[in-house]
């Protein structure tokens, strides 16, 4: 299937490895540029190399802390300095430590929004202009099943993610006559290292083995396995492509069914 985004500028955020990474190897098979940025500077120059050596793009390393709106402006000038513009925007944060709603203090919450929903929002007013100037962008914002069914084990992720959906569809209502669109994905679990370092939590908590505990996690979806990573970049590079232009606005859940609500 031809994507139609071979040549186009993509930044994604959170990219040294899990989800970010999943997405960047989506996008740079499909011949996207693309500039990657995470808080560690050795991991994220590694992964541009496995990347751009693998699928013969250009990918750009670069760090970031998405809690600074000083290292997002930075992040934009060295996107822009070494592309001129940017197409596609990809935007994640690792989650919040997880826990019970009491097992923390209104400061941890706040903290969590910094990560997950004001990074979010600052990231596009950083790159949004650009996409509005060339009239075609496409923005891919990842948050999680809890979204729509909230986890109790994970309650600052759950409560910090939700507005990014809000925030998403006010959005849409004054940027898509400029044929951007806005999405969100909504991944339940993928087999990533942050689903491991949950598993590793809860096996502390509970005094289950790890196996016993990911056994339990693929009984929770029809397909009774754990998503892949790729399975999730695949989405992620659909919705970037021009063929998704007429997605807008939604939110897609990619849990393998694991979600039980009828919308």
């Amino acid at each position: 299937m031809e994507l139609g985004i071979e040549g186009k500028i993509g930044v994604i955020t959170a990219a040294s490895k899990g989800l970010g990474k999943a997405a960047a190897e989506s996008l740079a098979k499909e011949g996207v540029k693309l500039a990657i940025c995470s808080r560690n500077e050795s991991r994220i120059k590694q992964t541009a190399k496995e990347i751009s050596e693998k699928y013969k793009t250009k990918v750009l390393p670069l760090v970031c802390d998405v809690r600074s709106k000083d290292d997002i402006e930075k992040l934009k000038e060295d996107v822009i300095k070494e592309f001129g513009t940017v197409h596609i925007l990809f935007t994640n944060a690792g989650g919040p430590p997880s826990g019970k709603a009491l097992d923390f203090t209104p400061e941890d919450y706040e903290e969590a929004i910094k990560l997950n929903l004001l990074s979010t929002i600052n990231l596009i007013y950083a790159f949004l202009p650009h996409m509005r100037e060339q009239k075609w962008g496409r923005i891919i914002a990842s948050t999680s099943i809890s979204v729509k069914q909230p986890i109790p084990t994970i309650a600052l992720s759950n409560v910090s993610r939700v507005g990014i959906i809000a925030f998403i569809k006010s959005l849409i209502q004054e940027i898509s006559r400029d044929n951007i669109t806005a999405n969100i994905v909504a991944p339940g679990y993928i087999m990533t290292d942050r689903v491991m370092e949950l598993l590793k939590d809860r096996e502390k908590k509970e005094g289950k083995s790890f196996d016993e505990l990911l056994k339990e996690l693929a009984k929770n979806t029809p397909l009774n396995r754990i998503g892949k990573p790729e399975e999730f970049g695949a989405l992620v590079a659909f919705l970037s492509s021009e063929l998704a232009g007429y997605i807008n606005g939604e939110t897609i859940l990619i849990d393998g069914g694991m979600y039980k609500g009828l919308f």
